[in-house]
């Protein structure tokens, strides 16, 4: 983190701090507000974290027992740990190569299915405007997991903006991170608002009123305002990370024995992750670490193999392939240009001794 940003952050946490407002007000309005410009999201709704954005989403659209939802194998686990906090049971199919989910994934509906939950992998979107015909054909809702494509946009329409809600998350990790959890509901269904706001705040319209059983997901006023300022180097620094990612794509693209990223550049991807795919995965791996290059994989066990999900139904070899390959190398704009070319010049010389 640079020294103007660790100033700037310093300066609002202090003007916090002099606010005395800690929950709600005028830094979570700013922040909402801001977001539905720079989405064009018609309601951006903040809560604690991505993953209580997927239960809230679930739940404003009254999904629970009895009800089936479709989620891709090869996820981070909120995905379909949401789908199992509100009663429901979350159906997994297959990925493609690249990871997202199946184009065949109707073929997993049943009288039972209420949504799919597409995840905009890696910050790589799903193809949305088949996926949202299909499923508007078969009269399920579509709730985007865009909790690592924030600032990808296809089609004129940004990530979380397709679907009946959008989920987003904003750890610290992610492109546009905050500074601890947070996460925020995107919806351009008005009918939908009222009642997240509701089932994120106790059920309260106004205090010690309370219309339904809710739960406390509300984002910290001093989290909000961090993102009110990293939201300002947002560009920028998205900027630098295609740079990066550019510079990996020209320096890798002779490596026979490894598998890049695909449209990594283009508009609907926001280069959240450069995640390559190698059979010598955890040799590669291995070698970076000797050497202090952290790695990471995302992720290395598919959901349907995880004791909370077990499942012997369906077929999700494609995803369980990739969870065997992939390996993300590292990629974010606070890289500078000495370590971008040690991570080059290492994995080049891995696999071209």
């Amino acid at each position: 983190m640079d020294s103007s940003l660790k100033e700037r952050l310093k300066d609002r946490f202090e003007k916090v701090l002099e606010e005395g407002i800690f929950s709600g007000r005028l830094e979570v309005q700013n922040f909402e507000n801001t977001v539905s410009k720079f989405l064009k999201s018609s309601y951006s709704i903040s809560c604690a974290n991505g993953t209580d954005a997927l239960e809230l989403a679930l739940r404003a659209l009254s999904i629970g027992l009895g009800d089936e939802v479709i989620v891709p194998a090869l996820t981070w686990v909120s995905t379909a740990e949401a789908v199992v906090l509100v009663g429901a049971k979350p159906v997994f199919v297959d990925t493609d190569e690249q990871g997202l989910i199946s184009e065949d994934w109707p073929n997993a509906m049943t009288p039972k299915t209420k949504a799919v939950i597409p995840v905009h992998l890696y910050g790589k979107m799903v193809d949305m405007e088949p996926l949202v015909q299909k499923a508007s054909q078969s009269g399920i809702f579509v709730i985007e997991d865009a909790a690592q494509a924030f600032g990808a946009f296809q089609k004129g329409k940004a990530a979380g903006t397709w679907g009946d809600v959008g989920c987003l998350s904003f750890y610290p990790t992610k492109n546009l991170g905050a500074l601890g959890e947070a996460g925020m509901c995107l919806t351009q269904n008005s009918a939908l608002p009222e009642k997240i706001r509701l089932l994120l705040n106790h059920g309260q319209p106004v205090r010690d009123q309370h219309e339904l059983v809710g739960r406390n997901s509300r984002i910290d006023s001093i989290q909000a305002a961090f993102l009110n300022v990293m939201l300002e180097d947002f560009e920028g620094n998205q900027t630098r990370r295609k740079a990066i990612a550019k510079y990996y794509l020209e320096e890798f693209s002779g490596i026979s024995d490894l598998i890049l990223p695909e449209g990594i550049l283009a508009e609907d991807h926001n280069a959240h992750l450069f995640v390559v795919q190698t059979e010598r995965r955890d040799e590669l791996r291995r070698h970076l670490e000797k050497i202090g290059i952290g790695t990471a994989i995302h992720y290395p066990k598919i959901l349907p193999e995880m004791k909370p999900f077990l499942t012997l139904e369906g077929d999700f070899s494609i995803s369980e392939r990739l969870s065997k390959k992939i390996l993300s190398i590292p990629l974010n704009s606070h890289l500078n240009s000495d370590e971008v070319n040690t991570i080059i010049r290492e994995i080049k010389s891995f696999f071209l001794p």
